[in-house]
């Protein structure tokens, strides 16, 4: 993988065939897990400036509407997360110079606080092609990473690494983005800070093999200076960022049925399917019909995989020689851009049934042979970072690369419900059409549940820890920290979709350590501890929910630790928290955190009800924050009935988010810009 250093440059043709859609990677890790960024992306003309603010790409506009740029959302890593934004460079506008890709803390955290920092960049097989990793972030809320841009008819990426102290506003003012926020805007233009103006206006030298004759374009344009007569001037309108989007309202009109005996109409029926094989099918028909019939959901599903932004069209029952036989495999996708193909081949299993790597090993070879770009595993299991599902064998003689990407259902209905119930879709009739996808995937006769079996190491690894036979080392405990991994994925995917904000899972690790010495360690603590740990980050709450399944009491605590207040007295703090908590379980455990200590007073909510004034600690000591836990038995089983283990920690973290997390009081609301009311 090529190394860029501050400065430098290289054009990605040169390392290469496959870049005419790309992924970028924004990363960083947290000491403490918690340390987080929000990504965005701008489109500058020659002159250095967007066009309209619907140039501006961030968290509240996230796709461009000809493809050119769709941010992916984070996924967690060993040891932090990184945020992905797909580009499919045929589909950016001729007159579109550079493409700036930069990112934002907010609350008063700096990109200082955060370790390994870095960007990559992949190409349409996935391969990574480059990285830059940043050392000296320093105290700045906005980062730029670096920038794509063309240069001879060919599009090189330059490595920036520049803060902004005056935040997300500040750099978005000085690429021309209108400000929704007056004041800031005004403090923003007047005020903005490039940290290391003089490296950018002077780059680093790049290696000998590209110094580019371009090395003095400069990387961020000088603020802008204030009109003279600019008073004098009526605001130029702001323009909308995005058409209005459909989606469906969450309370569902009242059925005209006579009795519950009558059952709507579906246009996926699932009462027909009785075998797997009819599963399979009728899965695969389903969800590529969907994509090929609505842009918003395809795309969404496809552009993580590097495919353009362009026509689809989706296939079943498509035969392809190999050997002595032909090979059918469940689907096709392809995709047309201005005069090109973009092939994927589709394999897919319901019912908790495995990939099988012959097969998958076949269409790799079929797809190589035949120049398509990927092969896409879909099932009910969840893809981990460090240990794939099924082992390929790739063929590096051969010049064509084929990409081997997996989507779980559990993540193809997180998609369909971010966009139906959240984020919307073009009409009407698209959203309906999601709706019936989504009703089909739920059914329990559809085979698509997502993650549902701890697999057949969990009831001996409870065997041995109920009866201390359990050794460190043994192989079962860490298939049962694999599944753990699996299900914590998927409920974070299925927490995200019903609330339409981000839950992702926190791993806290040591600085460079890669998954499975990660995984290694939680199966040397589950031997020791009997237990499985995990937190979940939750857009929009106050601390980390945390999750620990006990094996050896079958309990599962889910828990949340809020900090104190800045002002006031804690009395009235202890008053105020137990009235926000007047839906929540009378069993709900409440402890105040102090400072220097163990622990502080504690108590049930019902019995600190009547007597808030019990929480606070007797000497005095100062009070950190508080503590609020629930406790539940968990399922015995290793499935997802209703006895099982899985069912039981999805149940949990849904019910605490609900009676418990979803009443407590906000962070401070983040300061945002004119695309985001226009998109609204």
């Amino acid at each position: 993988m090529y190394e860029l250093i501050k400065g430098a440059n290289v054009g990605l043709a040169a390392l290469s065939e496959s870049v005419d859609s790309v992924i970028a990677s924004l990363d960083w890790s947290s000491p403490t897990g918690e340390g987080d960024a929000d990504v965005s992306v701008l489109l500058l003309d020659a002159n250095g400036k967007v066009r309209s603010d619907a140039d501006f790409y961030f968290y509240n506009n996230p796709v461009a509407a000809d493809g050119s740029v769709q941010l992916l959302g984070k996924a967690p890593t060993g040891g932090g997360n990184k945020d992905r934004i797909s580009f499919d460079l045929t589909a950016v506008p001729v007159d579109v110079d550079r493409i700036v890709l930069a990112a934002s803390r907010y609350d008063g955290a700096h990109f200082g606080e955060l370790d390994d920092l870095q960007l990559t960049l992949a190409d349409g097989s996935g391969e990574n092609l480059l990285r830059f990793a940043i050392e000296d972030a320093g105290p700045v809320s906005a980062f730029i990473f670096g920038e794509l841009y063309r240069r001879g008819g060919e599009w090189k990426l330059r490595a920036v690494g520049q803060g902004y102290e005056a935040g997300l506003a500040g750099l978005a003012t000085d690429f021309g983005v209108d400000i929704e926020d007056d004041a800031a805007a005004e403090e923003s233009a007047d005020g903005a800070a490039h940290d290391e103006e003089a490296d950018a206006t002077a780059p680093v030298p790049a290696p000998a093999t590209d110094r580019a004759p371009e090395a003095t374009l400069e990387a961020i344009p000088a603020p802008r200076q204030p009109d003279e007569d600019a008073g004098s001037r009526k605001p130029a309108a702001r323009p909308r960022t995005a058409k209005k989007k459909i989606t469906l309202p969450k309370v569902v009109k009242k059925s005209l049925a006579e009795n519950e005996s009558w059952k709507e109409a579906k246009l996926f029926p699932v009462s027909a399917l009785k075998s797997d094989r009819d599963r399979e099918m009728r899965a695969t028909s389903v969800l590529l019909s969907v994509m090929a019939q609505i842009p918003e959901f395809g795309r969404r599903l496809t552009a993580a995989f590097g495919a353009p932004a362009g026509r689809m069209e989706t296939f079943t029952e498509v035969s392809l020689p190999h050997g002595d036989s032909p090979r059918r495999p469940d689907g096709v996708i392809r995709v047309e851009r201005a005069g090109k193909l973009w092939t994927a081949l589709v394999e897919t299993k319901t019912n908790g049934n495995s990939l099988k790597a012959e097969q998958v090993q076949a269409y790799m070879d079929i797809a190589a042979r035949r120049g398509y770009e990927a092969v896409i595993t879909l099932s009910n299991d969840v893809a981990l970072e460090g240990s794939p599902l099924v082992d390929v064998r790739i063929d590096k003689r051969r010049k064509h690369k084929v990409a081997l990407w997996h989507l779980s259902w559990a993540e193809v209905a997180h998609q369909a419900q971010m966009l139906i119930r959240h984020e919307g879709v073009g009409n009407m009739a698209h959203a309906w059409l999601l709706q019936e996808l989504l009703h089909y995937l739920q059914h329990d006769n559809s085979g698509c549940h997502g993650f549902q079996n701890m697999g057949v190491a969990w009831v001996p690894v409870r065997n041995g820890i109920d009866d201390e036979t359990l050794c460190q080392g043994d192989p079962r405990a860490m298939e049962v920290v694999e599944s753990w991994e699996r299900l914590i994925r998927q409920v974070c995917l299925r927490l995200g979709g019903e609330l339409g904000q981000k839950v992702l899972p926190v791993q806290r690790s040591r600085r460079g350590t890669d998954p499975g010495a990660r995984r290694t360690h939680l199966a040397d603590q589950l031997c020791l501890e009997g237990r499985l740990q995990a937190e979940l980050r939750i857009e929009g709450t106050p601390g980390v929910l945390a999750i620990t399944a006990d094996l050896r009491t079958g309990k599962l605590r889910t828990s949340i630790e809020i900090p104190a207040p800045e002002q006031g007295y804690p009395l009235t703090w202890a008053k105020r928290l137990v009235r926000r908590l007047a839906e929540a379980p009378a069993d709900l455990h409440i402890e105040t955190l102090v400072e220097g200590e163990a622990g502080g007073p504690r108590g049930t909510l019902e019995r600190l009800r009547p007597e808030p004034a019990d929480l606070l600690p007797k000497n005095g000591t100062q009070i950190t924050g508080f503590r609020l836990s629930l406790f539940k038995g968990m399922g015995s089983g290793r499935g997802n009935a209703e006895t099982g283990f899985i069912r039981s920690v999805d149940d949990s973290v849904h019910r605490f988010y609900a009676t418990v997390v979803a009443h407590l009081d906000r962070p401070a609301p983040r300061r945002t810009v004119s695309a985001e009311r226009a998109a609204g």
